[in-house]
């Protein structure tokens, strides 16, 4: 969210790309991700809790190489 941006509501009609939305929500997925893995982990279940660790760390890393890349005519 910008500065001084209001957030975005996601009951919202405005139609958008998984990417989109995805990029928008980011903070909030990999939060419910963890929070997955963190009770897959009380559950005894580490492979498990692995793999949506596993899913958080690539949306992480896709977001850093996003972040690194030139903005679209700024190059």
């Amino acid at each position: 969210m910008a500065d001084g941006e209001a957030p975005a509501d996601p009951q919202s009609d405005e139609a958008g790309t998984v990417a989109d939305v995805a990029q928008l929500y980011l903070g909030n997925i990999l939060y419910a991700l963890e929070l997955a893995a963190m009770s897959l982990d009380e559950q005894q279940r580490p492979a498990d809790a692995g793999f949506y660790r596993g899913i958080a760390r690539r949306l992480a890393e896709a977001r850093g190489h996003d972040a690194r890349r030139p903005a679209a005519g700024n190059e």
